[in-house]
C-alpha cells in the first residue's frame, strides 16, 4: 500500500548535527557529521515506518517576510543577518553550514525529492503535500506546530523526533488530546493562544497551556472565543476577557503567522519524483564512492540497503 513520507527536513539535519559527534570528519577536516546522521535517519524512517513515497520539504525561506510583516518577533532571535530583499540568515553553525551542500549532493543522488516554495518555509510544503496527499502520509519532525495537520480520519500523522529517534512519538488524534486536551484542528488557535518563545510568538498574556485548552474546549475556536468575548452572555468572566482584549492586535494577525499553509502550488508526487527506488547506475557508483571519499562509514550502505528493499 502507498505511503508518503513528508521531512520537515531542517529540522532533522539539526538533530542530526547535535546528535552525532563532529568529530567525524573528511580528510580535509570539514565535519560531515549531520549528512551521516540524516541518511541514518532516513534509512531509518523508511523503513519502519514503510514509506513508498519521499519528499525532503525545505526552507526556501526559512522566515517569509510576510509572517514577520505580521508579527515582526517572527524567529528574531535567530537572525544571524537582515537581508532586505531576501531570506533573512539564519544563525546557523559554521560546521553545519559548510554540510548542506553534501546533504542536497547525496539526497540528489539517492533520488530523494527535495521540494522548497519561494517565499515559505518547509512547514508550508509539509502542510500543502499533507492537505492534498491520496494515501497514508507521515510528517517527520520536531516541531509541535504541525500537531496541526494531525489527522486520522485522512491517515496524516506526524513522527515527532524531540526525544531523538530512540524516542519517537506517533501522533495520531488521540495522542494530541490525550498531550494538549485540544483536537489536532484546534491545535493552531491552541498554539496561538498559548504562545511559542522557540518561534518569537508571544502568545496571550496570562493564557498558559492549560487555560487554552479549557476555553478551546468550551468555544471550539479562537473565532468562537472572539466572538463570545465581544457578546455580553458570552460566558467569560472578565478576567479572560480583559486579557483576549489587551493581546487583539496580537489575535487579529497570529493565526496567519501559525496556521500553515496548504494550498501552495508545488510539483506533483510524480513530477518531483517522491516515490523511492534502488539507487542504480552512475548515482549509485557516486553515492559508493562519495562513502569514501567524504567519510560517510556505513550510513551510504543503510541508506542504498533500504532503497533496495523498495525494488
Amino acid at each position: 500500500m502507498p505511503r508518503l513520507m513528508l521531512l520537515d527536513t531542517a529540522s532533522l539535519y539539526f538533530r542530526a548535527f547535535y546528535g552525532v559527534p563532529d568529530s567525524i570528519r573528511r580528510a580535509d577536516g570539514t565535519p560531515v557529521n549531520a549528512v551521516r546522521g540524516l541518511m541514518d535517519m532516513i534509512a531509518r524512517l523508511i523503513t519502519d515506518y514503510e514509506a513508498t513515497h519521499l519528499v525532503a520539504c525545505w526552507d526556501n525561506d526559512w522566515r517569509p517576510k510576510w509572517r514577520v510583516g505580521l508579527i515582526p518577533s517572527y524567529k528574531s532571535h535567530r537572525v544571524a543577518e537582515l537581508v532586505p530583499d531576501g531570506p533573512d540568515v539564519e544563525v546557523v553553525p559554521d560546521p553545519l553550514e559548510a554540510q548542506i551542500p553534501m546533504i542536497q549532493r547525496v539526497l540528489e543522488l539517492a533520488g530523494i525529492a527535495v521540494v522548497g516554495a519561494d517565499d515559505h518555509e518547509a512547514d508550508d510544503v509539509v502542510g500543502t503535500y499533507a492537505s492534498h496527499a491520496q494515501f497514508p502520509t507521515d510528517v517527520v519532525t520536531g516541531d509541535r506546530d504541525l500537531f496541526q495537520l494531525v489527522d486520522d480520519a485522512r491517515g496524516v500523522r506526524v513522527i515527532y523526533t524531540a526525544r531523538g529517534m530512540k524516542n519517537l512519538e506517533v501522533m495520531t488524534d488521540v495522542v494530541v488530546v490525550g498531550k494538549y486536551r485540544v483536537l489536532p484542528q484546534q491545535y493552531a488557535d491552541f498554539a496561538t493562544l498559548r504562545g511559542d518563545a522557540s518561534d518569537g510568538l508571544p502568545g496571550v498574556a496570562g493564557i498558559g497551556e492549560k487555560t487554552a485548552a479549557s476555553l478551546l474546549g468550551e468555544h471550539g475556536s479562537l473565532a468562537g472565543l472572539l466572538e463570545a468575548a465581544e457578546t455580553p452572555d458570552g460566558g467569560l468572566s472578565a478576567t479572560v476577557r480583559a486579557k483576549l482584549s489587551a493581546a487583539a492586535d496580537y489575535l487579529k494577525v497570529a493565526p496567519a503567522v501559525v496556521n500553515v499553509v496548504r494550498d501552495l502550488e508545488v510539483p506533483t508526487l510524480e513530477q518531483a519524483g517522491a516515490e523511492l527506488r534502488p539507487v542504480t547506475g552512475d548515482a549509485r557508483a557516486e553515492l559508493e564512492r562519495l562513502a569514501t571519499e567524504w567519510n560517510l562509514g556505513g550510513a551510504v550502505k543503510r541508506l542504498l540497503d533500504a532503497l533496495d528493499k523498495l525494488g
